[in-house]
């Protein structure tokens, strides 16, 4: 299995040279997307002589075309390691060329999603999205710089951070978590929750943004060892076949299916509630959203009601344990509180 090297703190990007010439790396193939182009811009300045090519085409949910896309570019580059430079949207693309070529990921996240740090990976073909997990995709090199996620704006950073939010629910339930990855996924909860608030609040408290990071951290780790359940599925299912944007249908969901599987969770919901400091789980995560101004509805996302019934019928799916069962019916009742 992959050993990550971690770096934290603002500027931290300055030791991703260092760590590449640890590893005997020396020539990097940048991905990034258009949106994180200033981040990659400081990524690049960092590498280099070592930036042997750059692509700037990710696109959320890893189409496979756009795989191929990055892969002719790859090629041409001819690198010995990949750097991802945004959030899940870039590193999920690294991933998918790390499944192709065997190449060694370096990653510099610009949001809370965590991707980083799971051996996760997923990609969206004629409408659906399949993920797995391979050691190849982990990365062996991580640097959180909050300076690189200081233009994520609110909005962006409180749907990433309960994205980074619902790693930790779903490790804290996970038949297969041991005890070390539960108390990790409580953790995560906790920094996030006193965190994400102030990164919302205080765009510019640096001091924030890095306890978000390590939040988003600890929650990435802690989900890598536990298995998804009912909310991943419902996810990758809205985002694959419907396009609706990845971190906001997250956050949008989760207390929605917190609420349903909190009967059949009790110690997960009793910790999640002292991680969050209230007395109800659900409502607790309700009320961060709504304390970070998330507002939105899946209908605001791109879902209609129409789509409702094909949502559900693709999402209840038993491969994805869950703590409690969920029919057809039941996930659309889910859905249809979300909506």
């Amino acid at each position: 299995m992959t050993r990550t090297r971690v770096f934290f703190g603002a500027g931290a990007v300055r030791h991703l040279p260092g760590a590449l010439d640890h590893l005997g790396l020396e020539r990097a193939f940048l991905v990034t997307t258009t949106g994180r182009a200033a981040e990659a811009d400081r990524v690049a300045e960092a590498l280099g002589p070592r930036l042997a090519g750059r692509h700037d085409g990710a696109v959320p949910h890893v189409p496979v075309a756009s795989v191929d896309a990055a892969l002719a570019a790859l090629d041409a580059a001819a690198p010995d390691v990949i750097v991802a430079v945004g959030g899940g949207t870039a590193i999920g693309l690294a991933k998918a060329l790390a499944l192709r070529t065997g190449l060694p990921i370096a990653a510099a996240p610009t949001t809370y999603s965590g991707s980083e740090m799971t051996s996760i990976w997923g990609l969206t073909e004629g409408g659906v999205k399949r993920t797995g997990r391979d050691p190849r995709v982990a990365a062996s090199i991580v640097v959180y710089d909050a300076e690189l996620t200081r233009s994520l704006p609110p909005d962006l950073s409180a749907a990433s951070g309960m994205n980074a939010m619902a790693h930790a629910v779903e490790a804290l339930y996970a038949a297969d978590a041991d005890e070390a990855t539960r108390d990790r996924a409580e953790d995560a909860a906790r920094q996030l929750a006193a965190s994400l608030p102030l990164v919302v609040e205080r765009p510019d408290d640096l001091a924030a943004r890095e306890a978000a990071l390590r939040g988003a951290w600890l929650a990435a780790v802690a989900l890598n060892e536990a298995s998804m359940g009912l909310h991943h599925r419902l996810c990758h299912v809205l985002g694959g076949r419907f396009g609706l944007p990845h971190a906001m249908t997250h956050a949008v969901l989760l207390p929605h299916v917190v609420a349903f599987n909190a009967p059949a969770a009790p110690d997960a919901m009793r910790r999640l509630a002292v991680a969050l400091g209230v007395a109800d789980a659900p409502e607790g995560l309700a009320a961060l959203n709504r304390r970070l101004g998330i507002a939105a509805r899946l209908r605001d996302l791109g879902l209609t009601r129409d789509d409702l019934d094909n949502a559900a019928a693709a999402a209840a799916d038993d491969r994805y344990p869950n703590p409690r069962p969920a029919s057809v019916d039941d996930v659309r009742q889910i859905l249809n509180a979300a909506f």
